[in-house]
């Protein structure tokens, strides 16, 4: 794949100058019900990166990977020692909210900032890791469909990006069908605009998508990639899922047996440690055009969707919406495994 030599250059500058204030949304920012008070929504958000920043200055930089199609800024943050400088360490990439309705995703992200901040100096593992990775964390890659979800009564379940589409009064995209490895290929998206696995009329039509790919592109740093372990954060399920997700083969053409070992084995380690199930992607269902497979077909990064709290439900309201007494216990039940995975950069395979 050509990669623009500028990637690199352009990061490294983001990361070298702290980030200007995030600009919060106009006025009149729904919100969730006071029920469910304890999640975030944008501006809130975006409020508690900010202050996270400030209070961790040495450790945190926060930086946008681009904008939504709506123009929301898709906030970041890295956390590392020397965060300013592009050091030589492992990399790993946690993202969340590819999907409107998947508020949890966001609050797991969240909490991953906090382990590895108010923890740092005080907790072993949390110290050494912070010290010796680059980490780098995405709360809410689908602002505009999170804002959206909101707007309903008191939710409207929806999934997609809220980018119109030609010729229809359908809007959006289905972000996680949206990549560009084996996209369309296999059956695992939908052509049809209305459908919730809307793949776009392209790979990377959708401007959350091209950020994410310029982005990840960009830790391509002297013809390697720097990011070695990934986690894209969804609901629901209580799942740890690896690649491929276009094809039932265990071991296609497309991927070295060693790496389908390890995949399982630190799905598995990683399922042991949070009590989710751990399995292929396409064991669950079959996708194409996903993060995932785009992330291991392309740059060979050891990549895992965790399908977080609860386990399957019969509604949608059930299976995405679950009360705020639930943030902290289930955030925290993922700890010791995602922990697992930011130590595991250094060498995926030392879990045979």
């Amino acid at each position: 794949m050509r990669r623009s030599i500028l990637a690199p250059l352009v990061l490294a500058a983001a990361l070298l100058v702290p980030a200007a204030a995030p600009a919060t949304v106009a006025a009149a920012e729904p919100d969730f019900p006071e029920s469910m008070g304890g999640y975030h929504n944008y501006p809130e958000m975006v409020a508690e990166l900010e202050q996270a920043a400030a209070d961790h200055p040495e450790i945190v930089s926060l930086f946008s990977i681009g904008r939504s199609y709506q123009g929301r800024e898709i906030w970041a943050a890295k956390v590392s020692d020397n965060v300013a400088e592009d050091e030589a360490e492992p990399e790993v990439l946690i993202d969340a909210l590819h999907h409107a309705r998947e508020h949890l995703t966001t609050e797991q992200a969240l909490a991953v900032l906090r382990w590895l901040t108010d923890d740092y100096g005080t907790d072993e593992t949390v110290t050494r890791l912070v010290d010796t990775r680059e980490v780098f964390i995405v709360f809410a890659l689908n602002p505009d469909g999170m804002r959206f979800d909101l707007t309903g009564d008191p939710f409207r379940a929806w999934r997609k990006n809220r980018q119109p589409n030609a010729a229809t009064t359908a809007i959006g995209t289905d972000i996680n069908r949206n990549y560009s490895y084996r996209w369309g290929c296999c059956g695992g998206s939908s052509g049809n605009k209305s459908s919730i696995t809307y793949r776009g009329p392209k790979p990377f039509s959708a401007p959350e998508t091209r950020a994410i790919r310029e982005f990840v592109n960009g830790r391509v740093v002297g013809g390697l990639q720097q990011i070695r372990t990934h986690i894209t954060l969804h609901t629901n399920g209580k799942l740890i899922l690896w690649p491929y997700g276009y094809t039932k083969k265990n071991t296609p053409l497309d991927m070295a047996a060693l790496d389908q070992w390890t995949f399982a084995s630190l799905g598995r380690a990683m399922a042991a440690l949070n009590g989710y199930a751990a399995q292929q992607s396409s064991d669950l269902y079959v996708t194409d055009g996903d993060q995932i497979d785009w992330m291991y077909g392309v740059h060979r990064i050891f990549s895992y969707t965790y399908e977080l709290y609860p386990p399957e439900t019969s509604t949608v309201w059930g299976d995405h919406y679950p009360d705020d007494s639930k943030i902290g216990p289930q955030t925290e039940n993922n700890r010791d495994a995602i922990l697992l995975l930011i130590d595991r950069a250094a060498c995926p395979y030392a879990t045979l």
